[in-house]
């Protein structure tokens, strides 16, 4: 058997935990809906991002307009 160089085993070991901090944050494959589905406070969510989105494009055309004058 070979020994890996400390340099390597050290990369290894980064890889290894930057994997299940990965996969901790994300919260594992089980707690995803399935493609295709979303839940309705999801929606509400993305709508209200949308929304909100919108709204500012409409108040910074406003003032680029109101600037411009």
């Amino acid at each position: 058997m070979t020994r890996r160089p400390p340099a390597l085993r050290a990369a290894l070991l980064a890889l290894t935990l930057a994997g299940a901090a990965l996969l901790t944050a994300c919260g594992g494959p089980t707690d995803h809906p399935a493609p295709g589905t979303a839940d309705s406070s999801q929606v509400q969510d993305l709508q209200h991002k949308l929304d909100a989105a919108d709204t500012a494009a409409t108040q910074a055309d406003t003032d680029s307009a109101t600037d411009d004058n």
